[in-house]
């Protein structure tokens, strides 16, 4: 985390101020002030939010600092703001709602960083203290409410510790684990005055997490590597938020194991790299999930083996043991029993298996194998001329029109999907979706995080689907507003496209409530919001139109009208094997 807040846009010129006053402070004289203080003091640069009654002394406080407040249009799109601000720059997003229906509708995106391990600091308004029970106007038990979700939760008590408190929030939430934590602020707390300035932010003793892994489970762990003959790493999210990415993949290259990944670490290892096999899971590649199936040492780090990836637990990576290296010891053997368990931090423990190791596998032909997987189950896809525009392409030429560090969120759906599949990912932390609450909407706010948590050259692309650009799409006033370049591509098939393919697959086709034919033209909506708008329809439209969005200075929106019916595949069953991966409806 940056140690450093950035410049007000009024504030002097460096050479206009005192070197012995540019790191003076104001006293803190009120508890809202000592929230701030203690964000201040962490190097907080942004926080996404919605102003309210219960929450407006400390937003009266926000005024004088030079954090970057971003006001969204709705409190769900300032979690998930934050949260994909998180993602991007490594360290905890900061969101702000009022109390009751401020705070409830923060709980979607704050879920949602519970469940991919994503560190995020709520800081929600709450009624004074002496009325709280009493059911007054916008009260709710938010940390009632919240506790099953969060790291942990605080109520503050006082004015002179609540700086410390929520110090130690942040700092909890991107310890270890990351995952969002939550401050309740009753109003009096924040009004009441005090002197008392925030002290460094620790997270609590009890949560320390133990970074170094047992060094005789390393060196069984070791052997096992050596004597495979069919060894396979498999990386998860963890490797990306435990910045391990680079001793991740010196790692496999060193030692020359083929790489699948799970969805949230996409990234992680260059997908155009010979040793990738891509992500593997429900809609994986067939040669990820080949050889996850035929693998003789799994070894997984940072994943806590979800259901979307594992299909039925009893049938996944049969052949295999399994060596799972992971800094929460509650994920070792929740899921996939571990043969091998190596409790740790992810680059830490990676470099610790590299040291104990006297000789790498002796896996040539398995190397063989996979490639041969590869020319057997390609990702292709067919154009025919009497058809509508393919999804697959749309990604393609936006994949090609962009940066190799281009940032690409997305909604939830078969968008999302197209999205993992088609475009080539080759650095971490440009892959930012809802992964395992799956909520749609995500992709638009998670593009305004995204933006203002990227370096300025950077491409910030949102895939999105019409279902879920609906839910949230009041956020592109606030790209608008803040004049953020994104470019949002809606894949528009006028349906809730995944569930209609579901409803095909195993509901003998009764379309109940899937289809979206009433969404509105969104070229002409964004438009209407500010944002530059185009629609395609057809193939030799979408380099042109793609070229133009992504150049624009500003929000764009590309309304692309594909083939309704077009499905994602691979796809594996719900619960079925991975390596029984259906390729046509025909097969499911």
């Amino acid at each position: 985390m940056s140690k450093q807040a950035p410049s007000s846009p009024n504030a002097t010129t460096d050479a206009e101020v005192d070197p012995d006053e540019e790191t003076e402070q104001t006293p803190v004289t009120t508890g809202s002030e000592a929230v701030i203080r203690a964000l201040e003091n962490e190097g907080v640069e942004a926080a996404f939010g919605v102003q309210g009654g219960a929450i407006m002394p400390v937003y009266d406080a926000l005024y004088h600092s030079d954090i970057r407040h971003v006001t969204m249009a709705h409190e769900q799109g300032a979690a998930h703001a934050a949260d994909a601000f998180s993602v991007v720059r490594n360290e905890p997003g900061v969101c702000l709602a009022t109390s009751g229906p401020g705070a409830t509708n923060l709980v979607t995106g704050i879920a949602d960083a519970n469940m991919d391990s994503d560190g995020l600091l709520a800081l929600t308004g709450q009624v004074p203290s002496d009325m709280v029970g009493s059911d007054a106007f916008q009260e709710t038990d938010t940390t009632g409410v919240t506790a099953p979700i969060t790291k942990h939760n605080y109520f503050a008590s006082d004015a002179d510790t609540v700086g410390d408190t929520v110090g130690e929030a942040l700092a909890l939430a991107g310890e270890g684990r990351p995952g969002p934590t939550l401050v309740d602020l009753p109003k009096n707390v924040t009004l009441d005055e005090t002197d008392a300035e925030p002290g460094p932010a620790e997270p609590p003793a009890t949560t320390r997490p133990q970074y170094v892994a047992d060094e005789e489970s390393v060196a069984e762990a070791a052997d096992a590597i050596q004597a495979a003959e069919r060894p396979l790493l498999l990386f998860g999210g963890g490797v990306i938020k435990g910045d391990a990415t680079e001793q991740a993949r010196e790692f496999a290259r060193e030692h020359e194991i083929p790489v699948v990944t799970t969805m949230p670490g996409i990234g992680s290892f260059p997908e155009d790299d010979d040793l990738c096999l891509s992500w593997a899971g429900m809609h994986g590649t067939g040669y990820a999930n080949m050889a996850i199936t035929h693998t003789d040492l799994l070894i997984a780090v940072g994943t806590r083996f979800d259901d979307r990836l594992t299909g039925g637990i009893d049938t996944f990576a049969p052949e295999a043991e399994v060596i799972h290296i992971d800094i929460d010891p509650a994920e070792i053997s929740k899921n996939v029993h571990a043969d091998y368990p190596l409790i740790g931090d992810a680059g830490i423990v990676l470099d610790q298996v590299d040291d104990a190791l006297e000789a790498s596998p002796d896996a040539d032909e398995w190397r063989e194998q996979c490639q041969t997987w590869k020319a057997e189950y390609p990702m292709d896809y067919a154009t025919p001329d009497d058809e509508p525009l393919k999804p697959q392409f749309v990604v393609e030429i936006l994949d090609e029109a962009t940066g190799d560090d281009a940032i690409v969120t997305s909604g939830v759906g078969q968008h999302q999907m197209w999205a993992a599949q088609y475009w080539t990912f080759t650095e971490p932390r440009t892959w930012v979706s809802s992964h395992g609450l799956g909520t749609m909407g995500y992709g638009l706010p998670a593009a305004i995080g995204a933006r203002i948590a990227a370096d300025d050259d950077q491409e910030v692309v949102c895939v999105d689907g019409d279902g879920s650009f609906l839910m949230t799409i009041q956020e592109l006033s606030v790209a608008v507003r803040e004049e953020l370049d994104i470019t949002v591509a809606v894949l528009n098939n006028e349906y809730i496209g995944m569930v209609r393919q579901w409803q095909d697959a195993f509901f003998e086709g009764r379309r109940m409530a899937a289809e979206y034919n009433w969404c509105p033209e969104f070229d002409m909506l964004a438009e209407a919001f500010g944002a530059r708008g185009f629609r395609v329809d057809d193939y030799d439209e979408v380099a042109e139109t793609v070229e133009e969005a992504v150049a624009y200075d500003g929000p764009s929106v590309i309304d692309f009208h594909i083939d309704p019916a077009e499905n994602v595949y691979p796809m594996v069953p719900s619960g079925g094997a991975n390596g029984q991966f259906a390729l046509t409806e025909d097969q499911l």
